[in-house]
């Protein structure tokens, strides 16, 4: 994320990467600060429309950047995950909010997250690619053992972002037939860095498989059992101060039971965390709220219940 210090460096690249006699010393020095990840610029943001309208911004500066360092793995990394959070946070999550009268709108919306998740899935390839050469093909050749045994502890951020952009990719169009068939890579990669820090980002592998194992059928790996194993893991490490887990459970799980007092308990849960009790993580925890309220404004869009009995629960 983008350091406060880092604000003049910003400007003074607009000009300076439309020389072609930019030092690459130079340019490795602003990479390197923009992808140290220390900054809450973003993160801690209280206003999301804000970071909505900041962060196309920032990811065509990080491309620009990587055409002169294309070898830089933080700077990959940072590339890579921000345009899977970008793709996620505000434009696959808006676009399931649309009503069906929008249904050609919310189409293209969830097309243009998918290519934004691939894209994201790229630069963490090639930084994986980097770090562990000969890691690419051997996904391709379905070895995974192979590629994900040299992996450390190091590697935990590289492999949560690739993983996750492209399960993201999958749940923009579950019915991509090459990247249904290739599920199983991704979701080894998750346990994989769940297996060398399973508490890394405040439990946010944890949160992840939340999802996978309650939404997929049993038949593809899916188990109610482990997603509520990895709820309470996902609630431990983050103090119980993100939404995310709550919501994850709701949207799976509860629905899967048709469990409706299950599903309102667990995003009553989500909206009462004050997003101040973690300031650096504050964005995070308002547009999870934003969505917790938007599935309870819809719920018998999920569940077969009577409303005005439902209402009284």
């Amino acid at each position: 994320m983008v350091k406060r210090g880092a604000i003049v460096l910003i400007s003074l690249l607009a000009v300076l990467l439309g020389s072609c006699s930019i030092n690459k010393m130079a340019v490795n020095l602003v990479a390197r600060t923009l992808s140290s990840g220390e900054s809450t610029v973003f993160t801690g943001e209280e206003d999301p429309q804000l970071v909505a309208d900041a962060l196309p911004f920032a990811m065509k500066l990080y491309e620009s950047l990587l055409e002169q360092t294309p070898e830089n793995e933080d700077l990959l990394l940072t590339t890579g995950s921000i345009f899977a959070m970008y793709a996620n946070a505000f434009v696959q999550t808006p676009a399931s909010m649309l009503p069906a009268s929008e249904y050609e709108q919310q189409q293209q919306a969830l097309a243009r997250a998918k290519k934004l998740y691939l894209r994201g899935r790229g630069y963490l390839m090639q930084a994986m690619e980097l770090r562990h050469p000969g890691f690419g093909e051997q996904l391709r050749s379905n070895e995974l053992e192979q590629a994900l045994a040299p992996t450390e502890v190091e590697d935990v951020p590289f492999l949560f972002w690739t993983a996750a952009a492209w399960l993201g990719a999958f749940s923009t169009d579950t019915f991509d037939m090459e990247l249904l068939l290739g599920l199983s890579k991704p979701i080894a990669i998750l346990n994989r860095a769940l297996e060398l820090d399973e508490s890394w980002s405040e439990g946010m592998i944890h949160d992840t498989l939340i999802a996978i194992y309650g939404s997929l059928p049993q038949a593809m790996g899916g188990s109610q059992e482990k997603a509520r194993h990895h709820f309470e893991k996902a609630v431990e490490y983050s103090g119980g101060l993100s939404p995310s887990p709550y919501i994850s459970l709701a949207g799976t799980v509860s629905v899967a039971n048709q469990d409706v007092e299950e599903f309102r308990r667990l995003l009553g849960q989500a909206i009462a965390i004050d997003p101040d009790a973690n300031p650096d993580n504050r964005l995070q925890v308002l547009l999870a709220q934003d969505k917790a309220r938007w599935l309870l404004d819809h719920v018998e869009d999920f569940f077969l219940i009577d409303l005005e009995e439902g209402d009284q629960s």
